[in-house]
């Protein structure tokens, strides 16, 4: 399944000028312990979708009581900088979406 079928919300946004953070929602706790335990969300699958090195995920943080996972990443450019075409980092997720997860 892709993640866009079974997440509740996916999401992102700044995480201060030069970091970006992506949100996963789950709809209920048997789809969130799924996606967790499959591992699809680690440093290095990020770091493969976003073209980064591991380094650059800064972090993946489960939050069991909100079935969400969190993973913050170095912005490949400094919000508003020359070139940067997303100011908010509200349209990074995207990627995301088209995830395959096994379930």
């Amino acid at each position: 399944m892709k993640m866009k079928e079974i997440a509740s919300v996916i999401r992102s946004k700044n995480s201060g000028p030069y970091e970006l953070t992506m949100d996963l929602m789950f709809p209920n706790d048997d789809v969130f312990e799924k996606v967790v335990a499959s591992n699809v969300i680690s440093r290095e699958r990020i770091a493969e979708i976003y073209q980064l090195k591991a380094e650059e995920v800064l972090s993946i943080v489960i939050f069991p009581k909100a079935r969400a996972i969190k993973a913050t990443i170095v912005r490949p450019m400094a919000s508003g900088a020359l070139g940067e075409r997303d100011v908010y980092g509200a349209q990074q997720h995207a990627p995301l979406m088209d995830l395959e997860v096994e379930l």
